[in-house]
């Protein structure tokens, strides 16, 4: 569904060079896989999510979606950010069909009324999808913007750290709302993320990036929990911790590694075969 081909991604210096931010990235997403980028604040994630929005252009490189290379915006990708970035003005319901009633203009407006008081119900809004942003929480705000970028039906969903500013039990529950929205349309996705456990627990691969400026693709793992997932099994399951363990392992001893400049570096079997092309298998 998605193929990202060394990516860069570089600012001008006042001095006549340039900064790098992000280097010859290179990763495939297939149809319906859920995959989360981490690492270390400055690396760069935020900059490669913004790029296969169409938010930002690349430096150098290409994204591939669904076939066709593409280096806009459109509503084939919705987007989530941190903040879900509400006009003020309008309700819930306001908000929402602003995309609605872009990317289906050819339905009636009953039928337009219709998708937007479906994906905010979903959400578990309905009693609210009335109400302006400021007589929300924030959970509820972010609710708002899940519904949004599902509504749109897109080929992919891209989100920045969409519950980084939540509380941990308001966290917990949207990272359940979003899972169950996944798993009822199976869009393929890709997550920026700060969180360890929330990598774990959404993902079918993690993506780890090394440190910024300069930050490339430095790892890959598979989560090989099977779907639907219970966040209590899986926190008994001894797989959990190694593969916890694995990822703090990377962030805190290896991510300073850029695999470009150490000849001698040995990838993973899963980064190995991620360079060579090879689509990953998709967890059921």
């Amino acid at each position: 569904m998605l193929e990202v081909s060394r990516l860069w991604k570089a600012y001008p210096k006042t001095d006549g060079g340039e900064s790098v931010i992000v280097k010859d990235f290179s990763a495939k997403l297939a149809e319906g896989e859920f995959a989360t980028l981490i690492g270390h604040s400055g690396c760069g994630k935020s900059t490669v999510l913004s790029i296969v929005a169409g938010l930002s252009e690349a430096t150098k490189g290409g994204i591939i979606l669904d076939g066709r290379e593409t280096d806009e915006a459109g509503p084939d990708r919705g987007v989530v950010f941190q903040s879900p970035c509400l006009l003020p003005w309008m309700t819930a319901f306001e908000n929402v069909m602003l995309g609605v009633n872009q990317v289906y203009f050819t339905a009636s407006k009953s039928e337009r009324r219709q998708v937007a008081e479906y994906y905010l119900s979903v959400v578990g809004l309905s009693e609210s999808m009335h109400k302006r942003p400021a007589e929300l929480s924030q959970g509820m705000r972010q609710r708002v913007g899940i519904a949004r970028a599902f509504a749109l039906q897109p080929k992919m969903l891209l989100l920045d750290e969409p519950f980084g500013m939540l509380d941990a039990l308001t966290r917990f529950e949207l990272q359940q709302v979003l899972l169950d929205l996944w798993r009822k349309f199976r869009i393929t996705t890709l997550m920026v993320t700060h969180d360890v456990d929330e990598a774990i627990f959404l993902s079918d691969r993690v993506l780890m990036m090394t440190d910024g400026p300069e930050a490339e693709l430095g790892d890959i793992m598979k989560v090989p929990f099977e779907r639907p997932r219970d966040r209590k099994a899986i926190m008994e399951d001894p797989r959990y911790y190694e593969l916890r363990e694995r990822l703090i392992t990377f962030l805190n001893d290896r991510s300073h590694i850029r695999p470009s400049l150490e000849p001698n570096f040995q990838p993973s079997i899963e980064l190995a075969e991620a360079q060579m092309g090879l689509v990953p298998t998709q967890v059921a």
